[in-house]
């Protein structure tokens, strides 16, 4: 058992680290490679490493996709790796790396507040207050005090943002395998594809010259592809069944400081007033969303009948269908982690609903 907690812990703590890194490694990937054909490049050949590993075991015979499955995890790659990750690939051109990580990390707040609509529940008063907080934030990061921020940037990672919410809540009830990494091998594929093909649609073959490509470019492309995107998930998905979904939600906001920090470590990124008052902000605004649940969910434990010692009603025969489990979490309550992983990984949860760009 001390073991087993070690193991989640230190898989935790690369999720924090690997993932918070990401935006780091898009900034340099980009300095000598266009943003989308890297992006492109990134996904298809992670999501063909992946598909090689779990293919042969978990999408043969009777666990084949179907082609209902294949068309989700493609429209679910279009909205948060084309849509999303490619975005932020591009508002990194203009943008710092950490200051994109921030503006990023308003996903949980845009997944409660879809979900919400979507299934036409009411919005609860702390995700308003969480959604407002967060537009302060992006404000404040855009014309806060020391801010000479692209505001052009900033809108395309908040609808980067916004993208990859609303693919997170699209996979929740999509049709998809059964299991999350033959998902993530097809929606990077697929991805990798639509990515390189609206690269070529941008003209960015032009821009590219292989002979410039530098090796800090090629070895970051390498950490999105290996660490970022199959190390990280691999982690996150032993973190996801082995320790309480609140604790691993916790990077929602501990990856946004980890991009900070390394981009102002390693990249020389400048941390004005604006980036600490905005992303304190933002990061307050996640906080308020992810406790928020963590209440709702144990005020709902606590309102359930305990148990008593002579029941109140005959018991249910076995094998009847009056043995049924406690009802699923109610809509836009569910936590950032599918699983969001990314919500918590279930068989239709997928690992980038908590992936990081």
């Amino acid at each position: 058992m001390r073991k087993e907690r070690v193991l989640s812990w230190a898989a935790l703590v690369t999720v924090w680290v690997v993932w918070g890194s990401t935006y780091f490694g898009i900034s340099v990937a980009i300095e000598t490679i266009p943003p989308f054909l890297m992006a492109g490049f990134r996904f298809l050949v992670a999501g063909l490493l992946v598909l090689a590993v779990v293919g042969p075991r978990h999408a043969r015979g009777a666990r084949r996709p179907t082609w209902p499955h294949i068309r989700s995890a493609v429209i679910i790659g279009a909205l948060m790796l084309v849509g999303g990750n490619g975005l932020v690939s591009a508002g990194e051109e203009h943008l710092d790396s950490g200051l994109a990580a921030l503006v990023v990390a308003t996903v949980p707040v845009w997944m409660v507040l879809i979900n919400a609509l979507v299934t036409r529940t009411r919005i609860a008063a702390t995700v308003v207050a969480a959604l407002l907080l967060g537009t302060v934030g992006i404000g404040v990061l855009v014309g806060g005090p020391g801010g000479e921020v692209h505001a052009g940037a900033v809108a395309m990672v908040v609808i980067a943002s916004a993208l990859w919410a609303a693919g997170s809540v699209y996979a929740r009830s999509a049709p998809l395998p059964s299991h999350p990494m033959v998902v993530t091998a097809i929606e990077m594929i697929a991805a990798g594809v639509m990515l390189l093909l609206l690269g070529v649609a941008l003209g960015e073959p032009a821009r590219l010259r292989l002979s410039e490509v530098s090796a800090a470019s090629l070895a970051g492309l390498a950490w999105l592809v290996f660490a970022g995107s199959i190390v990280a998930f691999t982690a996150y998905m032993y973190a996801n069944s082995t320790l309480p979904n609140d604790t691993v939600a916790t990077y929602a906001y501990v990856n946004p400081v980890i991009a900070v920090i390394l981009g102002v470590a390693l990249g020389d990124e400048s941390l004005g007033a604006n980036v600490y008052l905005g992303g304190a902000i933002i990061v307050g605004a996640v906080v308020l969303i992810v406790t928020g649940r963590s209440a709702k969910r144990r005020s709902d434990r606590a309102a359930r009948p305990a148990p008593t010692d002579r029941p109140t009603a005959p018991e249910p025969l076995p094998g009847s269908t009056e043995h049924r489990a406690d009802p699923a979490p109610r809509p836009g309550t569910a936590a950032p982690a599918p699983a969001p992983a990314p919500a918590t990984c279930t068989s239709t949860a997928t690992p980038e609903d908590t992936t990081t760009p």
